[in-house]
């Protein structure tokens, strides 16, 4: 396993237990205790940890926003399955708008890049992504919010407010039955609150840990999503409240055909 492949690996253990032993990590990865001490400094480091007497914890509390980092690293296999079924609902000639994340960045990754679709983000890191051989790609400008590497502000906001989309890829940091679609950030959540209100179609992106959390801002209601693809079944309560709602529900894209 390559350095890297090891760390994501160790950073998913971590926070899907709430805590590992450096005991624990070297017996389930099969590396030595110093290999597994070092990792674990450098993961530090990067913030992607928080390292504990004999092990780690995560490093976000509960209802604390994490880090593109540490988004990044997290789910991956889940993210990559979800946009791989959610790049489906792509068709010809669309305006077509990507979310800030790290789910719709794997979404990004699998959309065409032959110019059949206009594509607009607001973020930079998305753009470089989606411009491939012959895309248009457009960006909402605005003001770059370090933590999540997403565009947000008035400026961003003036682009939003003048413009419409035939689908909208979103993402999410939770959802819930009762709060319906949340995020820790205002300003996020006016610039999510803007992309719902523009799109045509929105389809949601999150991977099961988002589920039956509530964060600090609601930018939409459970209504305003036509199409969820996570990767594991939803709650029943939750799953009867998406099609009560009418949103079409693909809760099994982590499953392998």
């Amino acid at each position: 396993m390559l350095p890297e492949a090891r760390k994501r690996k160790i950073v998913e253990l971590v926070s899907a237990h709430d805590g590992r032993s450096v005991a624990e990590l070297a017996e389930e990865l099969d590396y030595s205790k110093a290999t597994i001490r070092r990792d674990l400094r450098e993961l530090e480091d990067d913030g992607l940890i928080e390292r504990s007497h004999g092990g780690a914890l995560p490093a976000s509390s509960v209802g604390h926003e994490r880090t593109y980092g540490e988004r990044e690293v997290q789910n991956l296999d889940a993210k990559r399955a979800i946009a791989a079924r959610a790049v489906e609902e792509l068709a010809d000639a669309e305006v077509v708008f990507f979310d800030a994340g790290t789910t719709t960045m794997e979404v990004a990754k699998r959309a065409p890049t032959d110019g059949s679709l206009l594509a607009v983000t607001n973020s930079p890191r998305l753009a470089v992504e989606l411009e491939g051989d012959a895309n248009e790609v457009k960006l909402t400008g605005g003001t770059l919010r370090r933590r999540t590497r997403a565009l947000v502000g008035p400026t961003a906001e003036s682009f939003m407010e003048r413009t419409n989309f035939d689908l909208l890829f979103l993402g999410t940091n939770a959802v819930d039955v009762d709060a319906g679609l949340t995020t820790p950030n205002e300003d996020e959540a006016r610039m999510k609150e803007l992309m719902v209100e523009k799109a045509t179609r929105v389809v949601l992106v999150c991977d099961a840990s988002k589920v039956g959390k509530r964060s600090f801002v609601q930018f939409a209601d459970l209504e305003d999503v036509d199409h969820v693809v996570t990767d594991d079944p939803l709650p029943a309560d939750l799953r009867e409240a998406f099609e009560s709602a009418g949103t079409r529900v693909t809760d099994d894209a982590g499953v392998s055909s």
